[in-house]
């Protein structure tokens, strides 16, 4: 287990990057003007200024993002817990670490609301997406009892 949480967050700290810049280029789009922003103005200054310094501060927090992420995926694959207690310990260990560089980063506001703001939506996507789990477990479901079912009446048709 340990070896596969390193592996996969090996793999997922540049996949946190190649998002991010993803992200950037965006955010660039959207409101630059056709000028490229690569860090929010607010961490540039935060990092005195210096633009280079931010852009290296949020690399190493999207290396963080993928690693934790990814790493975290694991909990997906541990039979013996529901989905509600491996959704809630996937949002346990990925929600402190993305509050704490979302702060850092400028993902929101720095005060009582943002904060709050912030952590709603991200419940409200773990929300979303535990639905989503959810439902199409259960269409899995359906699909495998109908097809035992069906196995069963061949069979005892054959007898």
């Amino acid at each position: 287990m340990k070896k596969k949480i390193l592996f996969r967050s090996f793999f997922g700290a540049p996949i946190g990057v190649t998002i991010s810049l993803i992200i950037t280029v965006i955010f660039s789009l959207c409101t630059g003007q056709g000028e490229y922003y690569p860090a929010p103005h607010e961490l540039v200054d935060w990092c005195g200024g210096n633009e280079t310094t931010a852009v290296i501060v949020q690399m190493i927090c999207s290396m963080i993002v993928g690693a934790v992420c990814s790493g975290a995926s694991v909990i997906w694959e541990i039979e013996k817990w529901n989905l509600l207690k491996q959704t809630l310990i996937n949002f346990a260990v990925i929600a402190v670490p993305f509050f704490g560089l979302g702060y850092i980063m400028n993902w929101m506001p720095h005060h009582i609301y943002g904060a709050l703001g912030y952590v709603g939506g991200f419940a409200g996507g773990y929300v979303v997406m535990w639905c989503a789990i959810y439902f199409s477990i259960k269409a899995k479901l359906k699909k495998m009892n109908k097809q035992l079912q069906e196995i069963q009446r061949n069979g005892d048709n054959q007898n």
